[in-house]
């Protein structure tokens, strides 16, 4: 057969075949009909929707149809009446039997298997009942305690035994016989469970949740947890597939419109798909043949499904793959070849083996399997890969020297330990780190001719003796000249007086107030000396580019100096002077200026900048993994820091709280704390300035002992402060049990508790110490 449909006025609710699987009824709000099912077509056979007197009862939540007398149709009202409908009488005789015993909504009816006149409700006011369509009252009344009772059903293995799932997660099983006492009640989900079904065949259970689980319960002696299968959506609706044990139906509530197959040993993916609906889905009912079902949705549509217009979502799947986890082992699976592999095969069980998607085939059952992609599975586990890289990082960690060296000192070092333990590329980087940032380059980069005599003393001659031998003026020398004449002779020359300074001789014209504003001078002055440690030469520096300002870190500024000196022509031997702008304030400078900035020669231009490739490296260090070399080379590279501008603070700040973090775990504490001593970004320094303050409180008047311990302020008495062992005051560290609030001395409960479980005081709490 093939998938054909019929359209609605509303909404269907909900479905139901004959014994025969001949006929079905469907009922909604709207909607309350007999269709005779024939090959290519459904064939209206009864509205019950135009009788003269309609009411409420015609709005169907739920309908049954007797499995054992085609003439009773029960349905479930929103009105909280269950009717029972004769369809071999006429007009409003039709309904036979109309149950007002619930007092809202009913969810739910379902005949007996066996017995014809049987039935039972589940309503929304959290009752069961019990009926017998040959009287007019409810047979029994089953209380379940929750709020509502979403789904009954009759085990077919047992004609006494009926399930119930309510919207607290619950399912109970209750015997008819004995209303009073619940057989099985166990909690099945963590959210409201909308559906249940029986297996035809096993004492299986199958619920379904808002949680988007359908679990399979085993419950031959206790409820024992089969399957698991996981879905996209909550489901409210699930029916068992006939002659197929591991596959069952389900409907979602939300989001999903397709009705899914699923075999309940692949919990993931469904084994069938049915996406002709085009709206939820609210029921399904095998017609017999496993291969043939109805299915009716709030699309206002009847379907009939064959299951050879069925889509089979695992036909799509990727038989490869591949997956790590933290550990470092790789899993990877590879395609195999099963074309040898046929369903004819006389061990089954080799065949099951062999194609590991495929589903386990029983005798008893009929053969489907999933689409038969094989696939085998390699597990690679480095040995102690985790262990090695633990110990590499402890070592790494103790070892490193982060300060209280210069640069160069501590790239050796630090790459001299990375070697040791085998990291070469750590190694490499902490050398070229040493190269380019290194104190020892400027030096090398640049002769300095300085004249001293033998006795340490300076010659003032310099500038005399350039005048004579034809050289350039300081002026001339400091305003710059044509690069291309220049040779690099001009370079030895560019810091003779900065030296005569450091040596005690005060060039011609210098001035200074004492010996500390000179040191703060020297220090402050050399910016072009800073950019040649650095690895690169830059453009000849102008006054503009000189940071003239004192250091404020030792002394707090009152206010600002507006006349920082007197004017120049106080002095004798004061030039021509030019101007610029700083602060808002007018700063005269000395054309001819003295001492180093008189000698500068113009550098050449920037050969090239290391920032970019240190960057670089920090990020590729950072891809892999190693936050531990990336945190240390910042820490160790100081100020040098400033001039990575490509680097934003909050990167650095990641990857100082990654290594952080990471000492944290293995419990170098030390370490962890030197990281964040030398941070200099506030978010990470301010880590280990946070209180970790505990304040206890008296244990008889409750107020908190924010003095001292062991005193109350209110009852001045230290009676709570005493030690459970040695009854004395306990002054110092103070351990308590959180279980009984008994305590004392370290020392006394550590002893005690190593030979006694019970809490010293007598009160009977079983302490433990940690």
């Amino acid at each position: 057969m093939s998938t054909f449909s019929v359209v609605q006025d509303g909404p269907v609710n909900a479905l139901a075949l004959n014994k025969d699987n001949t006929q079905v009824v469907i009922g909604g709000r709207n909607v309350f009909k007999v269709y005779q099912i024939e090959d290519d077509r459904f064939r209206e056979i009864c509205n019950l929707r135009t009788l003269k007197h309609l009411n409420l009862n015609f709005s169907c939540n739920d309908v049954a149809w007797s499995l054992s007398d085609d003439h009773y149709v029960a349905t479930a009202a929103t009105n909280g009446h269950v009717c029972v409908w004769n369809l071999t009488k006429m007009g409003r005789a039709m309904q036979e039997q109309d149950y007002q015993d619930h007092k809202r909504t009913v969810n739910k009816v379902n005949f007996h298997a066996t017995d014809p006149f049987k039935l039972i409700s589940g309503s929304q006011d959290g009752t069961m009942r019990y009926f017998d369509v040959r009287v007019k009252n409810a047979v029994s009344v089953f209380y379940s305690n929750t709020e509502s009772v979403r789904d009954v059903q009759f085990s077919p293995h047992n004609s006494y035994t009926f399930s119930a799932v309510s919207e607290n997660g619950n399912v109970q099983i209750w015997d008819v016989r004995k209303p009073d006492k619940l057989q099985i009640q166990f909690t099945a989900h963590s959210g409201p469970v909308f559906a249940c079904d029986w297996h035809p065949e096993s004492t299986w259970l199958a619920t379904a949740s808002r949680d988007k689980t359908i679990k399979v319960w085993d419950l031959t002696s206790k409820p024992t947890l089969e399957y698991t299968i996981h879905t996209i959506a909550s489901i409210g609706f699930v029916k068992w597939r006939p002659q197929y044990k591991y596959q069952i139906a389900s409907c979602a509530l939300v989001i999903d419109c397709s009705i899914n197959i699923w075999d309940v040993r692949r919990p993931y993916i469904p084994f069938a798909s049915f996406n002709e609906h085009r709206d939820i889905a609210s029921g399904v009912a095998w017609r017999g043949d496993p291969n043939i079902f109805l299915s009716s949705g709030r699309d206002n549509t009847l379907f009939h499904h064959s299951f050879n217009d069925a889509q089979k979502p695992a036909n799509k799947a990727n038989p490869q793959g591949i997956s790590l986890n933290a550990k470092g082992e790789v899993v990877c699976c590879r395609k195999m070849n099963i074309a040898s592999i046929t369903p004819s095969s006389s061990n089954q069980n080799s065949l099951s083996k062999a194609v590991g998607l495929m589903r386990k085939i029983s005798t008893s059952q009929a053969v489907d399997t999933f689409h038969q992609a094989a696939s085998h599975t390699y597990n690679f586990n480095p040995n102690n890969v985790e262990q090695q890289e633990s110990s590499v990082f402890l070592k790494l960690a103790n070892n490193y020297l982060l300060h209280g060296r210069s640069v160069s000192e501590l790239c050796e070092r630090n790459a001299t330990v990375a070697m040791e333990l085998g990291k070469n590329d750590v190694s490499v980087s902490w050398n070229i780190i040493k190269i380019m940032y290194a104190e020892e380059f400027a030096p090398s980069s640049m002769s300095l001719n300085a004249n001293k005599h033998e006795d340490g003393a300076c010659s003032a001659e310099n500038t005399d003796d350039q005048k004579s031998k034809g050289g350039e003026t300081p002026a001339a020398q400091f305003s710059g000249g044509d690069e291309e004449t220049e040779n690099e002779d001009q370079v030895d020359n560019a810091f003779p007086n900065y030296l005569n300074v450091r040596n005690g001789c005060l060039p011609k014209g210098d001035f200074f107030f004492g010996e500390n504003e000179l040191d703060v001078e020297l220090e402050g002055a050399p910016v072009f000396l800073d950019y040649y440690q650095y690895g690169f030469r830059l453009n000849p520096v102008t006054p503009e580019q000189i940071d003239w300002t004192l250091p404020t870190e030792a002394f707090p500024i009152r206010h600002k100096i507006l006349d920082r000196s007197p004017p120049p022509e106080q002095f004798p031997d004061h030039h021509q002077s030019l101007s610029y702008r700083e602060d808002s304030h007018t700063i005269q400078v000395d054309d001819q200026l003295p001492g180093m900035l008189a000698n500068i020669k113009p550098c050449r231009k920037p050969c090239w900048d290391p920032s970019s490739i240190v960057i670089e490296t920090l990020h590729h260090y950072a891809s892999l993994g190693d936050v531990q070399t990336v945190a240390s080379i910042l820490i160790v590279l100081g100020e040098s820091r400033k001039y990575l501008t490509g680097l934003s603070e909050t990167l650095q700040e990641h990857w100082l709280l990654g290594y952080i973090e990471r000492l944290s775990r293995y419990k170098l504490w030390n370490i962890t704390n030197q990281v964040i001593k030398l941070s200099w970004l506030p978010n990470v320094s301010q880590l280990n300035q946070q209180s970790t303050t505990m304040h206890t409180n008296c244990g008889k008047c409750t107020k908190p002992l924010q003095r001292v311990g062991w005193l109350c302020d209110r009852c001045h008495t230290p009676e709570y402060g005493l030690c459970s062992i040695c009854h004395q005051v306990v002054r110092g560290l103070y351990v308590w049990c959180q279980g009984c609030s008994h305590g004392g001395h370290i020392v006394h409960m550590k002893q005690w508790l190593a030979q006694k479980r019970v809490c010293p005081t007598g009160c009977g709490h079983m302490c433990e110490y940690n």
